[in-house]
């Protein structure tokens, strides 16, 4: 199947080629779902105004398995398979964890106990759109309130991310890792 949008054409405006740069390694092109975002400045530029893969509160892990969970969790192959190349060597993820956050979840041998309380954290998200008391606490004990606003909002941003990339049935990026099989 074919992007339902196609993608907007270089070259582009100012502002949104500044996006591109500061967020695309040097001469890599920017992804499909950044220049289909391109077809309208304004939701690009409210898109790149998330800003949460600078650094903040979690560790560059820690980002990771929220992000890589919750996009697997939404069935969003494009989005964990970017994520997965990208970042998932500088994260220190192994194969088995890989296999994990695409097909496995939280009780999986392969975490260490506050990864699999990340883990637990985008699966209730997932199921619930919400915490309980005790898994919240359970956070609340290795994470600031700080981290704490900072995971939800990584959770539900890319639960949105995952949205535009399935609804857009855009194609993978060729050197994106896929789903294991």
């Amino acid at each position: 199947m074919s992007a339902r949008i196609a993608p907007a054409q270089p070259p582009f405006p100012a502002d949104i080629q500044s996006w591109f740069d500061r967020t695309m390694p040097p001469g890599k092109a920017p992804l499909r779902l950044f220049t289909t975002l391109a077809r309208d400045p304004r939701l690009c530029g409210k898109f790149f105004s998330a800003g949460l893969l600078e650094r903040g509160h979690l560790t560059l892990r820690q980002r990771e398995i929220v992000i890589d969970r919750t996009t697997a969790l939404c069935r969003s192959e494009y989005e964990w398979g970017v994520h997965i190349a990208a970042f998932g060597a500088r994260a220190g993820f192994t194969p088995e964890q890989v296999e994990s956050l695409a097909r496995g979840g939280s009780a999986d041998a392969c975490w260490t106990p506050q990864e699999r309380m990340l883990l637990e954290f985008c699966e209730a998200l997932h199921r619930d759109c919400s915490l309980d008391d005790a898994l919240w606490q359970a956070l609340r004990s290795d994470f600031s309130e700080e981290a704490m606003l900072e995971l939800l909002m990584l959770a539900g941003f890319y639960r949105s991310v995952s949205y535009l990339t399935n609804a857009l049935c855009l194609p993978l990026e060729a050197d994106a890792a896929r789903f294991p099989a």
